[in-house]
Parts: structure tokens; C-alpha cells; sequence
């Protein structure tokens, strides 16, 4: 049995998920049309984010994650997205498959400020995999690993990005806060009767550029 090849299809929204998340669709194939018994397939995903350009908004927005323009030759290296493990069911030939990958929107988190701060164009991932194939062989069956050096790589759109955070989060977005902070912010809310936290927000930055 030769190696089996994977390769990325496409990436869209999963409509029916409970929290964001994101289905990549695989291709598997193995290239002598034999019968494959499953695969238990790992998919590491990194962000390549130095195979692209960048405008100057993203460029000013992405000083937070890399440091000045200057320094990108050091500082822009791949980042970690997602490690997920699905089962391939049984196939022969090719198949293709979803992995669903679940985000989340939490701008503390390095693959957030990146995709927060992007514009447009597409996102530059890298898809690693490993895991075990079941193949048939004879009367039994064979149990190999997915060879190492198997990866695929593909642009994730960044309106399909938006679109899911515009599912879960319309017209909006969260920050994590320290506790204390929390409670001088509500404090702040209260002392001023700001009804929202928008207008807390917008009040502080009022009286900061002033």
C-alpha cells in the first residue's frame, strides 16, 4: 500500500455548531485504490502569517502580536491554531471528510489578535498530520502510522472568518478583565448611570484623548 495523501478543499462555516467553529475538508486518498479500514488521524494547524502582505491598518493593528514593522524578519514566525483528532471511516480510493475546528474569539490569545487584525485576503495555514491507517491485508489487516512529512497547506478566507464570528458574536466582541478591574469598571458605570458598557468604554476614551 502506498502512502496516503491528504489535501485541504476548502474551509467553511459549520451552520449547526453550538460554538464557533470552522470544517476543513479533507481530501484522502490512497493511490492505489485499495481499501482502508479507518484512520485515526491527528491534524496539527499552524498560522503561517509570513506568506502574506499586510496593509498598513493590519501592519499597525498586528504591532501588538509582532512588535514594529523593523523586526518582523525575527519576530513573524508560524503560529499555533488547533490540534484535532478525528476517526476517517472506512474508503478506497479517496474519500473526503470535515474536520471541524472550534475557535474562539478571546483576544488574549495570540491566532485572535491575528485574525482580529486582518483586513482582508486569506489566511495562511499549514496542516500537519499523524495518527494510525487500518488498512486491509489479505485475510487480516496491517496497522501503520501516517508518515511525518504528510502535511497540506491552504488559505483560510477572511470573510469566512468574519462570517462565523459575525454568527456568534454580531456587531460585537469580548475582552477578558482582571477581576478588580471588572469592579472599578462597575463602579465607574454606576457613579457616572452609563447604561451600557459601550458607553463606559466610550467615556474612558473620551477623557483620555482629552
Amino acid at each position: 500500500m502506498s502512502e496516503i495523501r491528504f489535501d485541504c478543499r476548502g474551509v467553511r462555516v459549520d451552520p449547526y455548531a453550538a460554538s464557533p467553529t470552522l470544517l476543513f475538508r479533507l481530501g484522502v486518498t490512497e493511490p492505489e485504490g485499495e481499501a482502508v479500514h479507518a484512520i485515526a488521524l491527528r491534524c496539527q494547524i499552524r498560522i503561517e502569517p509570513q506568506r502574506r502582505r499586510y496593509g498598513p491598518g493590519e501592519t499597525e493593528l498586528l504591532a501588538d502580536l509582532f512588535g514594529h514593522p523593523s523586526r518582523w524578519g525575527d519576530t513573524v514566525k508560524p503560529l499555533q491554531f488547533a490540534n484535532i483528532s478525528i476517526m476517517v471511516p472506512r474508503f478506497t480510493g479517496a474519500t473526503e471528510v470535515d474536520l471541524p475546528v472550534p475557535c474562539s474569539y478571546d483576544l488574549e490569545v495570540a491566532a485572535g489578535k491575528y485574525f482580529a487584525s486582518l483586513d482582508e485576503g486569506d489566511v495562511p495555514l499549514l496542516l500537519l498530520f499523524s495518527g494510525t491507517v487500518f488498512a486491509k491485508a489479505g485475510e487480516g489487516f496491517t496497522v501503520r502510522p501516517v508518515p511525518w512529512h504528510c502535511e497540506a497547506r491552504c488559505g483560510l478566507p477572511v470573510p469566512v472568518w468574519r462570517e462565523m464570528i459575525d454568527r456568534y458574536f454580531p456587531a460585537s466582541g469580548w475582552l477578558r478583565l482582571h477581576r478588580d478591574t471588572l469592579r472599578a469598571l462597575q463602579r465607574f458605570k454606576s457613579d457616572r448611570t452609563l447604561a451600557t458598557w459601550d458607553e463606559v468604554v466610550e467615556v474612558l476614551l473620551k477623557e483620555a484623548r482629552g
